[in-house]
């Protein structure tokens, strides 16, 4: 696969959103802001976000929804890589925020859920019905581990429920082209999960013991990103180590890898007239890349 370089110098991109003018809006995390990207590579500020900007979507209202984690990574730096590293003593936790973008504007819609506070929100996608589905990471402490959970709010800021949790660490997350199944990729169990939903919303009970249907757990230590889906219903999660995009067939499991240039591949949209160009966040080398993918990307429900 041929792929282009389009920007690099980026505090570590993730979130790509594929804009209508050709242009890619995305979150540095480090940075702690919203970056447009023009097809020349040129970048301007949208937002300051602050915290850890981690996963972006545009939604209904035609604003940019920022699941934001609040920093929790300290930043290392090693053989010219930038590297997530452990939870800060000072964090508190992350928030849902809908960003202006004409404007700038920043506003902090969700910090909790039932009175408990978002502990690192990471990827966000949107329903037909103009609600969204968003991952909650977690985050490690010097005791252990933070679960993470699967959650749906509404745009109005009235409405959150946590559907799955005591998630490991979850993700990328995405919808069916029916809409009938929640995609979340967990990181550290290297696994994609498939769960099934009663109604928009609104999730089925897990099978057995299980959260959920597990597509594929991938072998030997591979950890799992972002990710988006194809219109033909596979689903390409963004996968650290094996540094790259791997493409998994959700009927039978298989799994197809391409390649990129950065052990630490965090995520991946779809874009342009034909649903095939394809851009690829490249984080520990702060670079975004653009190729042609050898299938349509599935259109999501809101751009601008």
């Amino acid at each position: 696969m041929d792929i282009e370089l389009v920007a690099e110098g980026l505090r570590f991109p993730e979130g790509p959103i594929a804009m209508a003018d050709g242009s890619v809006i995305l979150v540095e995390i480090e940075g702690g802001v919203l970056t447009r990207v023009a097809p020349d590579g040129k970048t301007s500020l949208v937002a300051e976000c602050g915290g850890g900007p981690n996963g972006a979507a545009i939604g209904p209202d035609g604003a940019i929804w920022v699941t934001n984690n609040g920093g929790s990574f300290v930043w290392l730096k090693q053989n010219g890589l930038t590297i997530p590293g452990p939870t800060p003593a000072e964090h508190t936790g992350g928030y849902i925020q809908r960003v202006d973008i004409a404007t700038g504007k920043v506003e902090n819609v969700y910090e909790a859920c039932d009175g408990k506070r978002l502990v690192g929100p990471n990827d966000i996608v949107f329903d037909r019905q103009g609600g969204f589905w968003f991952t909650d990471h977690g985050c490690g402490t010097p005791e252990g581990r933070k679960f993470g959970a699967l959650l749906h709010a509404s745009v109005d800021g009235a409405t959150i429920t946590r559907a799955r949790d005591h998630l490991i660490s979850p993700n990328g997350v995405g919808l069916s082209p029916d809409e009938k199944t929640v995609y979340v990729a967990d990181t550290q169990l290297g696994r994609l999960w498939a769960f099934d939903m009663a109604a928009p919303g609104e999730l089925a009970p897990g099978p057995g013991f299980a959260p959920g249907r597990v597509i594929c757990n991938l072998p030997g230590y591979q950890l799992l990103d972002s990710l988006a889906v194809e219109a033909g219903g596979k689903v390409c999660v963004a996968t650290i180590i094996n540094g790259g995009i791997t493409a998994f067939d959700t009927n039978t499991g298989a799994a197809e890898h391409f390649a990129f240039p950065d052990l630490i591949t965090t995520n991946i949209c779809f874009g342009g007239a034909d649903m095939r160009d394809a851009w690829v966040t490249c984080s520990s080398t702060g670079k975004l890349f653009k190729c042609r993918w050898p299938r349509p990307g599935l259109k999501l429900n809101f751009n601008a």
